[in-house]
């Protein structure tokens, strides 16, 4: 229990004020708290305490934003009220004492009035699963409170914190960009939007503005682990210093709150946030003095306001500082992280503290003891990793960064496209840098250079300086510099990307050396040359202007009845809900009483035998109830019956790291987690298999293998002019749903469970779950009213949740929650399968591919779970949009000690086309023919009728998705414009692709190619609609709605679509494979038919009678309003692998075409997506809305498996890369700067429901556009540094690949690079 205490006055030392209370307003409503927990975070506290669900947790780590809330305060000095974004999640209740809060449903609500950002939100059909939407809504009404007319970058920034792993961010752009004067697409009328008035904002809370005791007060909160304070003087921060000289001081917690706390040792946090003295910024003519804890969003914001008089007054390194800030962290994390506590955690990987070195900045420390001194920030001030030379009672009170001197040049880099990383994880270099000449001179006279990244601290290159002094700004000193910067400064191995750290280093002078040179040879003409005009894309950064987009679908015939919504954009049935905070997902369900938390103990390696579980420190906790192991389990420990090694709890060995071997149940989730921590397990370690490679070595595979072939291989061969072999290697890719695996389970009487489960297979759950507890499954009812992101990643993986989750709660009787951690769930679930292609090809002179023969390897992880099936779809792809005359494919899927590898959002399809546009590049460069002449005479056309031995009569959509792509995307006069670009940069290339797809649709497994539905129709003519699949985001539910009304003639509002549970639909099928719509979807209309059969006498009776006249007469007739339906695809789809020529491989084809255009920067890596044109084949879309936003989200995701998303991992098979704050997702600041969608016109489907095709799968493939355009722009760079033919480039193609790919002439290290490649393995 929490208490507050006295502390002394900062006023009069005699008097004590009590700070008995934690204030707070929250939404306008004061809360007062007696017994608050100081560790306790604010997203726990207003979701746990305050039932306000509508932040959400997702990472908790502050890196999404989903848990964004407005944190508003009042200014008792200046006077005024300040509002800023906060991410929730990391931010300590305690710090917003004597503080209002606005959360999203503080803002508006379906039972009042939304607010008008929430309704453009909604309008501009800007969400899809919703989970990430309160969160994007909060950020938005932050800057409006802000700057009530911002400007399409304001927006664009505003957003940069948060994530979505849905939309692909143009909707939600173009709904928010209405309150800006740029102009929208086709999809929704801004017209139709209510204004916003900002005078009728909410009141900042009077009571926070009349009274000052909130911020003059020192207030203490003190805890079972953690004691907080919050002094109001200088005088009394060094006290307490003085006193606890272990104490960490904080102002946002963004660094320290993520740091493990010892069992059983007490922390003391000091908040120095409300000390006068470290929030002061002194401007002067020496230069400017901020105050420790100045956040960095308001230094940024001093810096900007003063910037004309900046620059007037040569104060070009506080413009640098200012560009910088922009690139560090986010907005969220930039409005609670002060410059002080950045400076003081001595990260080795800074951004901004290289650049203050470099500028000379000097830092004020204080101390009760010794009074103050001042310190130069430099390599004496940093004395080990995370350790500065300040004593342990010290305090930093100020940093002061002097004007830039006369004949002064400053420079601050690093590559914008690299996520932020943690220590643990990779350092990548950022650099500080300035110089200062003698009087009309390029003789150098003072220089600094200092990095970040390279070693365990910050340094700064005191002997590459010294040589540097007294030189003039030349060629020859650029080159000595080069060469010194690899061969003296000593770079870490650890976090390897050696060399790419080295290329960085002299990359950045090199950009530093020629912004000098630019403006010294225009003040010293006849001394210093000017630069190349080539090279002058070298001295501006990769371009990035507001985004575009254009939105084309075919409307609606003028004869279709206003009422009837197929074929129209609808905007999603629960969007209201999802933008106020109403909507309920799985965690936000209100617990029961008495409800148990439950946390996993999983394994710390890869390959063991388990020797001991002790369990007994855990459950000496208090509030702990007990360990759930292998022993607990009533029925079969095993959760897929058709894998030994798939168990639910390991007991005897575990297979890889993050294996369940038990779990503990607790009071609440935060003792459940720490008492599985104490969980103590002893191992027999055994060595694992990790890579692909490995596995092959030590032919370690699952069975079956598959293989396919046709036409003559070894003729074909034989009769091309080119054969040539090569491999191509994708990375796997984590699913990142916004919402993590979580689950409840509820006991009933006569042994009844209840499982509500985050998933996309509630039968298999069923089943499952039954098995583990022994019981029939008529018992166990799943059920989920909606899933926040999914992707493929909740198929098989919440099986085993729910399993472990449904014994726990089984054996105490009570109702038991599991939420996983984003950083476990990253650990425990699969990622989409990397594989390694091993290919031999043969084609002609002019580019006619012949033959193909590949080998593709999976690494399916430790069990089967899907994996046999992936390989089978990359095989099947494999061949994409191309017709090979002759072919052998050969699949293995490796088994090795990483998680079972699982499917994700089209899988094997994405891999296979990596594969195949690799090999089409590989072929366009060896014959000298453009690679879209290439593609194009190797497409399936009109008359080529088999597609893996079956018709494809639609086959000449794709040449119309081609064709229309080439001139709706201007993509030949595009492609001059970039030839142009490349002959005149050398430093800045682009690049432009075009990629046609062809997607087979369908799964080869005949029993899940089915769907069913329930309808029942009330007395007052409202229909209530179930089904048997989830809605996850991708319009499921609504287009399901618009099928209904259609058949049912009835407008869509009367019908209301209710949870997916066993116990009304039974016997469902997975959520997959973009064969929602066409299973249910079908479902639904069979269902609806058969009403309207029974309604038909009854309206030709009557027919000018209503809807409800047509029912109450059905009613009063006893005939039945209520039915299912059941649909089946009509024709098996399967492969024989003892027939192949009987195979139906799919019951329809999507086609597109993508046009994309990049820039690259060849000497970070860096690069841009300019502009992506997309035309796709849908068929007739049922909601247009929905489609382009599934194909927008697709295409994104695609992007981010080809060139952005890496998974690392150590040597003992520990993925590193967990959590967003060391795995990047596309961001807002990645998406197309111009982003088109067309889709296909005049297209039909006859075995697609109202002729509907597939959509949420296909897209994908078309982010390898991206990877082709990144292909083409390095061709370019590697023909000016004298390179010429095909190069390997991986997918992803990260910044490293990019930088490493480009090559220069830069003088190279003559020692051996030790440690590059070896810290993270490829597996």
């Amino acid at each position: 229990m929490s208490t507050a205490l006295s502390c002394p006055s900062s006023s009069d030392g005699n008097e004590t004020l009590v700070a008995d209370e934690l204030v707070i307003f929250v939404n306008g409503i004061k809360f007062t708290d007696h017994n608050v927990r100081p560790q306790v975070t604010l997203l726990a506290y207003i979701r746990g305490k305050l039932k306000l669900t509508g932040s959400k947790l997702s990472c908790g780590e502050g890196g999404c934003g989903a848990c964004t809330v407005m944190l508003s305060r009042y200014d008792h000095v200046d006077k005024k009220i300040s509002h800023c974004a906060i991410n929730a999640c990391y931010t300590p209740v305690c710090s917003v004492h004597g503080m209002a809060i606005t959360t999203v449903e503080g803002i508006g609500s379906t039972k009042t009035k939304l607010h008008p950002i929430q309704e453009r939100l909604t309008k501009s059909y800007g969400l899809q699963c919703g989970f990430c939407s309160p969160g994007m809504i909060m950020s938005m009404y932050t800057l409006l409170r802000n700057n009530p007319q911002p400007t399409a970058l304001d927006i664009e920034g505003c957003l940069k914190g948060n994530l979505c792993r849905c939309t692909g961010y143009r909707s939600i752009l173009d709904g928010f960009k209405s309150f800006s004067a740029q102009l929208l697409g086709k999809l929704f009328d801004p017209s139709d939007y209510s204004p916003y008035d900002p005078s009728q904002e909410p009141i900042f809370p009077p009571e926070l503005q009349t009274s000052s005791k909130f911020h003059t007060n020192t207030v203490r909160f003190i805890g079972e682990a953690l004691d907080w304070i919050r002094p109001t003087s200088l005088e009394e921060l060094l006290k307490l210093k003085n006193e606890l000289p272990a104490a960490k001081l904080v102002v946002g917690n963004a660094e320290v709150g993520f740091e493990p706390r010892p069992n059983n040792i007490k922390t003391t946090l000091i908040s120095v946030t409300h000390v006068p003295e470290l929030n002061q910024i002194d401007i002067t003519d020496s230069g400017i003095t901020f105050g420790s804890s100045v956040t960095m969003s308001r230094m940024y914001d001093v810096l900007k306001k003063n910037g004309d008089v900046l620059a007037e007054r040569r104060m070009n390194v506080f413009i640098s500082l200012m560009d910088m800030l922009e690139l560090t962290g986010d907005q969220q994390m930039r409005n609670v992280a002060g410059i002080g506590s950045h400076i003081m955690s001595a990260s080795p990987l800074s951004d901004i503290t290289p650049m203050l070195m470099a500028a000379g900045t000097t830092v004020l420390v204080g101390s009760l003891r010794d009074g103050k001194r001042s310190l130069p920030l430099d390599n004496s001030f940093f004395v080990e990793f995370r350790r500065t030379c300040l004593k342990a009672d010290e305090v930093l009170i100020n940093l002061t960064v002097p004007i830039s001197k006369e004949n002064e040049y400053f420079a601050g880099y690093k590559v914008r496209n690299q996520v932020h990383r943690r220590d643990r994880d990779v350092s990548m270099i950022s650099a500080g840098m300035k110089v200062v000449f003698e009087d009309s001179s390029n003789v150098i006279k003072n220089i600094n250079l200092c990095f970040g990244g390279t070693g365990p601290t910050v340094v700064m290159a005191t002997s590459i300086m010294e040589k540097m002094q007294r030189r003039k700004w030349d060629e020859g000193l650029l080159n000595d510099v080069q060469r010194m910067l690899v061969e003296m400064l000593q770079l870490s191995t650890h976090g390897g990307f050696v060399e790419y750290r080295k290329c960085l280093l002299q990359s950045f002078f090199f950009k530093f050396y020629l912004n000098v040179q630019n403006v010294l040879s225009k003040q010293l003409t006849d001394t210093v040359l000017t630069v190349p005009a080539q090279c002058k894309s070298a001295l501006v950064p990769v371009e990035m202007p507001p985004t575009e987009s254009m939105q084309l679908f075919q409307d609606v015939p003028r004869s279709q009845s206003n009422d009837d919504p197929v074929g129209r954009p609808i905007m999603n049935e629960s969007s209201l809900q999802l933008t106020t905070g109403e909507a309920i997902f799985l965690d936000d369900i209100k617990p029961e009483q008495g409800e148990l938390h439950f946390a996993l103990v999983t394994s710390k390696h890869a390959n063991a035998k388990i020797i001991l579980i002790d369990a007994s420190e855990a459950t000496e906790l208090e509030g702990v109830h007990c360990f759930v192991g292998a022993d607990d389990v009533p029925g079969k420990n095993r959760w897929n019956e058709t894998d030994p090694n798939e168990v639910i709890f390991a007991s005897e060995e575990v297979l890889y790291i993050g294996q369940v071997i038990g779990g503990v149940v607790a009071d609440t989730m935060e003792l459940a987690r720490k008492a599985a921590k104490l969980v103590k397990i002893e191992y027999e370690v055994l060595v694992p298999i990790l890579t692909i490679e490995e596995a092959i070595d030590q032919d370690s595979y699952l069975q079956p293998f598959r293989h396919l072939e046709e036409g003559d291989l070894k003729g074909q061969l034989a009769k091309s002019d080119h054969v040539i072999e090569g491999e191509a290697r994708i990375g796997g890719q984590c699913h990142y749903y916004m919402e993590s695996q979580c689950c409840i389970a509820q006991p009933k009487e006569l042994n009844e469970m209840i499982i509500i489960v985050s998933s996309q297979d509630l039968s298999s759950t069923q089943r499952r779950v039954a098995a583990a507890l022994s019981i029939p499954a008529n018992k166990v009812t799943c059920k989920i009213r909606r899933v926040g992101g999914a992707f493929g990643g909740k198929i098989t993986r919440p099986v085993h949740f729910a399993m472990t989750c449904a014994v726990a709660a089984k054996k105490t009787g009570k109702p038991t929650r599991l939420v996983v951690g984003r950083d476990l769930d990253m650990q425990i679930v699969g990622k989409r399968h990397p594989i390694l292609a091993r290919y031999n090809v043969g084609f002609s002179k002019t580019g006619r591919v012949r033959a193909l023969q590949c080998a593709i390897f999976l690494n399916a992880g430790f069990g089967y779970d899907i994996s046999i099936h992936t390989m089978i779809k990359t095989l099947i792809q494999l061949q994409d949009a191309y017709n090979i005359p002759a072919y052998a494919l050969s699949g293995r899927a490796c088994k090795t000690n990483m998680a079972s590898n699982t499917v994700m959002r089209s899988p094997g399809c994405m891999q296979a086309t990596a594969v195949m546009e690799t090999i089409m590049d590989l072929i366009a460069t060896t014959c000298g023919v453009p690679s879209v002449e290439v593609r194009e005479m190797n497409m399936y056309k009109c008359g080529d009728s088999n597609y893996f031995y079956q018709e494809v009569p639609d086959i000449g959509n794709l040449t119309r998705c081609w064709n229309e792509c080439i001139v709706k995307s201007d993509y030949h006069r595009r492609l001059e414009q970039t030839s142009y670009f490349n002959s005149t940069n050398r430093w800045k290339k682009r690049g432009v692709s075009i990629i046609p797809v062809n997607v087979f649709n369908g799964e080869s497994l005949t029993e899940i190619n089915q769907g069913a539905a329930l309808v029942h129709i009330y007395l007052d003519g409202s229909v209530l609609l179930t089904h048997g699949g989830i809605e996850m985001g991708q319009g499921l539910h609504t287009k399901t709605i618009q099928i209904a009304s259609r058949v049912l003639r009835i407008p869509s509002e009367r019908i209301y679509i209710n949870e997916t549970s066993t116990d009304k639909v039974p016997n469902t099928v997975l959520t997959a494979g973009s064969t929602g719509t066409t299973l249910c979807g079908n479902a639904v209309k069979i269902a609806c038919e058969t009403l309207m059969e029974r309604l038909d006498p009854f309206i030709h009776e009557n027919p000018k009678g209503s809807w409800e006249e047509w029912v109450g007469a059905a009613y009063r007739n006893r005939i039945s309003l209520s039915t299912t339906g059941l649909f089946k695809v009509s024709d098996d789809v399967m492969i024989n692998w003892d027939d192949h020529p009987s195979s139906r491989t799919s019951y329809n084809h999507t086609y597109g075409a993508a046009c994309c255009e990049v820039e690259i920067d060849c000497l970070t890596g860096d690069h841009q997506i300019r502009r992506v044109d997309i035309v796709m084949d849908v068929g007739h879309s049922i909601n247009p809305a929905h489609d382009i936003g599934q194909i927008e989200g697709a295409f994104m995701q695609g992007y981010g498996l080809f060139v952005v998303e890496e998974l690392r991992y150590s040597h003992k098979g520990e993925l590193l890369t967990r959590g967003p704050g060391m795995y990047k997702i596309p961001c807002v600041s990645d998406m197309p700067r111009q982003f088109n969608v067309h889709l296909l016109e005049g297209s039909t489907c006859s075995d697609g429901i109202y002729s509907t095709k597939a959509i949420g799968e296909p897209p994908c493939l078309l982010g390898v556009s991206v990877l082709a355009a990144i292909r083409h722009a390095i061709s370019s760079a590697r023909s000016d540094a004298g390179l010429h033919g095909s190069f390997r480039l991986d997918c992803p193609a990260t910044p490293e690949r990019i930088r490493l790919a480009c090559s220069d002439n830069f003088p190279k290290d003559s020692q051996e690079i030790a440690g590059n490649e070896d810290f993270f393995i490829q597996v």
